[in-house]
């Protein structure tokens, strides 16, 4: 894509052409496969894959030409704060599900400058009162900032509130912003974990 396809991508007009057919590895697919049975195990696992698919559709541009090696999903990785699945792009975490007892809770990481109220990487200037409205509870609602300039951290309870996120324009922009400028740093560097069977779901080609 192109800086103005990009830039048409990212308020949401008209449509890039993505690939019709995906590359697969068989090894790599079945390297993962154990972990994805035991996540298709997890109560949390209609829910999660359906909020996959809808980001997948709406937050990664052209996912299918772009799969793994500019963005990838790891599957259950072993990481210190368990989470059931993550969304990476170049070097940086985009999107991380969770368990949150038998329902979901979800950790964005977006730019600073899209959720203050001037568009300035002042903290003291986020925009609570935008977040709040984005989900169905601000109690729902939590955030925290990066050692990084631009980069700020939302968090969010429940699977409802997840989606009310996602379909706010303001905060569908943010996000897809952020994951563009790190799909745009190059190459993804967390290939060699990525899970063909949860991004499945996430092109809309999963079968639970």
């Amino acid at each position: 894509m192109d800086p103005d396809q990009q830039d048409e991508w990212l308020e949401g007009r008209g449509k890039s052409t993505d690939a019709e057919e995906r590359q697969d590895s068989i090894e790599q697919r079945m390297k993962y496969a154990p972990r994805f049975q035991k996540l298709l195990r997890r109560p949390q696992a209609p829910e999660l894959f359906a909020i996959l698919e809808l980001y997948g559709r709406i937050c990664l541009p052209m996912p299918r030409t772009t799969e793994r090696y500019y963005w990838s999903v790891s599957c259950l990785p072993s990481t210190s704060d368990k989470p059931l699945v993550r969304v990476n792009a170049s070097w940086m975490e985009l999107f991380t599900l969770y368990a949150d007892g038998d329902d979901l809770r979800a950790r964005f990481i977006v730019h600073l400058s899209d959720c203050t109220t001037d568009g300035s990487l002042a903290p003291e200037r986020v925009d609570r009162s935008f977040l709040e409205r984005s989900v169905r509870a601000p109690e729902n609602l939590s955030y925290s900032f990066s050692s990084g300039a631009d980069i700020f951290i939302v968090k969010i309870r429940g699977s409802a509130s997840i989606r009310e996120f996602l379909a706010v324009p303001r905060a569908l922009r943010a996000v897809r912003r952020f994951n563009l400028t790190h799909m745009n740093r190059g190459r993804n560097a967390y290939q060699a974990s990525h899970s063909y069977s949860v991004a499945d779901f996430m092109l809309g080609e999963g079968v639970p």
